[in-house]
């Protein structure tokens, strides 16, 4: 008698099972998918049935560095990492062998299709863009899964030296041209001021006259200057007036 009850407790010890929080527990009879169980403790007629418990927290892969080639032909070393959850404990454990490795793969081959058809100019300058697009391919090939993708970032970009070389020296051109751009606009500026002052200057009377004897005073400041001093036809006209007067 004793020996049966001790049977029938680590029986029944052997039927519970505590499913928790972030849990989900796949039921099975005889092979057979019936239900799954939400948490909390749970009892099972093993072994008839038979449970296999399913983590529903967010994940993060990691995925590895993957050789992808853009669209103009550039050969560029990428890796990402991707959050995804299970939000069908059943078909992740039905439709798929191994949903977590099934997941990496599909990622590794999508961000290459993905950095194919796009330039290199736009995968470096659109990379939220370029995220966006694998975690929208991934979402739709997982979901008969039961699998739901959070979000991919594309960590790093590795380009070859040669590539890194030929950019930098393109930056310097481009770093180059606008100094040049500027320096003329600055130039053209310039000589717009100079121009206006010019028929400002002629057209006061005795204008240039001033002019000249501000910046004669400005000379004068440096006792070691030689001046050559051209006297303007306006001064001369000037004293020619007064002579007559």
């Amino acid at each position: 008698m004793e020996f049966i009850i001790f049977l029938a407790i680590v029986y029944i010890a052997s039927t519970i099972r505590v499913i928790y929080e972030y849990q989900r527990g796949v039921v099975f009879f005889l092979g057979k998918f019936t239900r799954t169980y939400q948490p909390g403790l749970k009892f099972i007629l093993w072994p008839l049935q038979t449970i296999k418990k399913v983590d529903i927290r967010v994940k993060a892969v990691d995925v590895p560095d993957q050789e992808a080639i853009t669209q103009d032909n550039i050969s560029a070393r990428i890796n990402a990492v991707i959050y995804y959850k299970v939000k069908d404990a059943g078909r992740a454990i039905i439709e798929v062998e191994n949903y977590r490795h099934a997941v990496s793969q599909l990622a590794q081959t999508t961000m290459r299709n993905v950095v194919g058809e796009m330039d290199l100019d736009e995968l470096l300058s659109k990379r939220e863009q370029a995220s966006k697009k694998i975690r929208e391919i991934v979402d739709t090939l997982t979901d008969p899964w039961g699998i739901q993708v959070e979000n991919v970032e594309l960590k790093d970009i590795t380009l070859p030296e040669e590539m890194k070389r030929t950019m930098a020296k393109q930056a310097e051109a481009e770093r180059e041209r606008r100094a040049v751009v500027i320096k003329a606009m600055g130039e053209v500026e310039s000589a717009e001021n100079l121009a206006k002052a010019a028929t400002m200057l002629a057209q006061a009377p005795g204008a240039l006259h001033l002019r000249t004897l501000s910046t004669l005073n400005d000379l004068s400041s440096d006792q070691s200057n030689t001046v050559v001093f051209a006297v303007p036809l306006e001064v001369l006209r000037a004293l020619e007036g007064l002579a007559k007067k």
